[in-house]
């Protein structure tokens, strides 16, 4: 029997987590952490891998997005047309972003034949240093470069807080947000299922 094991976050908790950028490893807001973990925890949530799926007849529009990669080629949402889509935003100090970094890379391997493909965004590093990343943790799939593209933040502002991270959002086959994990992704079993599951759908 297959068991799906998520935790639903409430969704006026998500909204204030979101709002204030605290996801997982903040870059930019590390003053603005330290106060919350200080005070009573309201509109926080710790980077621990909760996951909030969405079922199909609630998702939003499709994410449309165009960037860089660090090979330099040109990435667009049109490439994954009729594709699953992981889409993971990372990188190279971040503590939980190294440590979720060989579970998305076998997570990767295994649903790809069934159909989806991975993606990452990575928001601070150059070049040099996401593939220095991408060789240390054998990564196989490629990133997307958002520290300088303005437009590529944009596009993902309604899903995730990019000064923090991590944070994997699973796209469906029209490219709408079917699952959020917010922080490190602790099992690959539970990302798999539900991709497989995304996968599956019909509708």
């Amino acid at each position: 029997m297959k068991h799906r094991t998520t935790a639903r976050l409430a969704a006026s908790l998500l909204a204030l987590a979101l709002g204030a950028g605290l996801a997982g490893c903040s870059s930019a807001n590390d003053d603005l952490a330290n106060q919350y973990k200080q005070g009573d925890g309201k509109g926080y949530i710790s980077g621990d891998g909760s996951v909030q799926e969405i079922a199909p007849g609630d998702r939003g529009g499709a994410v449309s997005f165009s960037g860089t990669a660090v090979d330099g080629a040109t990435v667009t949402n049109a490439d994954y047309a009729d594709k699953v889509l992981v889409l993971n935003f990372w990188y190279a100090n971040c503590g939980p972003c190294r440590a979720e970094a060989p579970t998305l890379e076998s997570a990767y391997q295994a649903v790809q034949p069934a159909g989806a493909e991975f993606l990452g965004v990575n928001i601070y590093d150059g070049p040099e240093g996401a593939k220095a990343f991408d060789e240390k943790y054998n990564i196989t799939y490629p990133s997307l470069l958002a520290k300088d593209d303005a437009d590529l933040k944009l596009a993902f502002a309604s899903w995730t807080p990019l000064q923090s991270v991590p944070i994997t959002l699973v796209l469906d086959r029209q490219g709408r947000v079917a699952a959020r994990f917010i922080g490190r992704v602790e099992s690959e079993s539970i990302l798999k299922t539900i991709i497989n599951d995304v996968v599956a759908e019909t509708t």
